[in-house]
């Protein structure tokens, strides 16, 4: 049992104590994965977790205290355990309230005995996701996302007759915190299985986001083969898939955890979910034209109030709503007249850190479209020039220089005799935006644009 004789367990074997590993760690370690974070059963949950801190210069953690959950954080700031006693001090009675019998598999510590009264293992094997017990599901209704972002994740498929309990008690949804939802939901779109679990889960995504409601609404059409809500789903395989192409640089870019906990790459995937929830309100058809005009600015306002409801963080939002208003953009550049490497530069300039990201979206969004109207020679062309667009970024990177500041706010306050206000705020942002275009350059510029510019 090599994977379970590294530094943790290790350290919890050490101790006298009746000790049982339980849940994801065991499902992990079944399937040869390695985990840093441990479950553990144990009676007397609270005094060992601060016994074990202790001895081992670890952080005590109180998580729940009326449902005696407790974490350990280990000196390595990686490794954590979180610690708790079985229900009614019972390991049986504690594995049967559990939510999939993979999840439900405990390890003695002692003498690595694996208990498995659900079955967990075989379904590991065979790669099923079966609930335990209907009234599991009802007790906590997130374990209906969970089972779909175990899906997701593992690439597993779920048992019909948990789908028929997942479908009978859908509409409890939305009962669990948000936040307990936005975790499980960035799980799922961590997954590499995401696409598919999104078409089976449908339903599902309309109570947590009615606005797929609508988004079903619009068929395919001339330059979509696809269903909105279907081109939707392709969008987010396309993304997932030009990221198993893509080279390590690229790789490490998306797999970079620059906000809300998880990966730029869940986020790119949730962004490419939501990048046309604009479409319906903006359609119109003209003959056998379908236009959606100003779907991206719509559909990253309608996203704004979304996530804000949602409880995502203010990183996320701004990321996700940026993805959404700039789908477009990289394509506009390419197909522009007359462009050149002054064009590239200031779509570098404006996307920033962004770049690469926005760059996918729109490969992926071209990739998934492919009505009667798009030749492949239109795909293949966008696709070129996107591709040169995105080498352009990863060659210049290294030697871009930040934009220089050529006036303080101090500075601009005193041109302009304002104090500190929305204007002033205005004013740097629009300053910042003439030198990007290359039309401020100099300091004398920039005093010139700051004098002129109308508040």
């Amino acid at each position: 049992m090599n994977q379970l004789s590294d530094k943790t367990l290790e350290l919890l074997k050490s101790s006298n104590e009746d000790i049982y590993l339980v849940g994801g760690a065991v499902r992990d370690y079944l399937l040869g994965k390695t985990t840093y974070d441990k479950d553990i059963l144990v009676n007397n949950a609270e005094d060992f977790a601060k016994t074990f801190a202790e001895e081992h210069h670890a952080t005590f953690i109180p998580l729940d205290t009326k449902n005696k959950i407790y974490r350990v954080v280990l000196d390595d700031k990686l490794n954590y355990i979180d610690i708790t006693e079985p229900i009614n001090k019972s390991l049986y009675d504690d594995l049967r309230r559990r939510d999939f019998t993979i999840n439900a598999i405990a390890i003695n510590l002692k003498n690595n005995e694996i208990i498995d009264i659900n079955d967990g293992q075989k379904d590991l094997r065979h790669g099923i996701i079966r609930s335990i017990s209907e009234k599991n599901i009802i007790d906590d209704p997130l374990r209906i996302l969970r089972g779909y972002r175990f899906a997701a994740t593992l690439g597993f498929e779920i048992e019909e007759e948990t789908i028929n309990q997942f479908q009978k008690h859908k509409n409890l949804i939305t009962k669990p915190a948000v936040e307990r939802i936005n975790y499980e939901i960035m799980k799922l779109f961590q997954g590499k299985y995401t696409s598919k679990v999104l078409l089976e889960c449908g339903d599902i995504i309309e109570r947590l986001y009615p606005v797929f409601t609508d988004v079903k609404k619009v068929p395919p059409n001339t330059h979509h083969h696809l269903g909105l809500y279907e081109h939707s789903v392709e969008t987010v395989n396309q993304i997932q898939l030009l990221y198993e192409a893509s080279s390590p640089e690229i790789k490490a870019h998306l797999d970079r955890i620059d906000f809300g906990g998880f990966s730029r790459l869940a986020h790119l995937k949730f962004a490419g979910f939501f990048h046309d929830i604009g479409k319906y309100s903006t359609w119109t058809i003209e003959g056998d034209r379908h236009r959606f005009i100003k779907h991206d600015d719509v559909g990253a306002k309608m996203a704004n109030d979304i996530l804000k409801k949602s409880k995502f963080s203010k990183k996320q939002i701004d990321y996700i709503t940026t993805m959404i208003k700039n789908h477009i953009y990289p394509s506009q550049v390419i197909s522009a007249e007359n462009v050149n490497e002054k064009c590239y530069m200031r779509y570098i300039r404006k996307s920033g850190d962004n770049a690469i990201d926005n760059i996918i979206l729109a490969k992926a969004d071209r990739l998934s479209a492919k009505g009667i109207a798009v030749s492949e020679k239109m795909i293949n062309d966008n696709i070129s020039g996107l591709d040169k667009l995105l080498n352009f970024y990863l060659e210049v990177k290294p030697k871009l220089k930040p934009i220089p500041k050529l006036l303080s706010g101090q500075d601009i306050m005193k041109i302009k005799n304002i104090k500190p206000s929305s204007q002033l705020g205005d004013i740097i942002d629009a300053l910042k935006q003439e030198q990007i275009e290359g039309n401020v350059l100099t300091k004398d510029d920039a005093v010139r644009f700051v004098k002129e510019y109308k508040v």
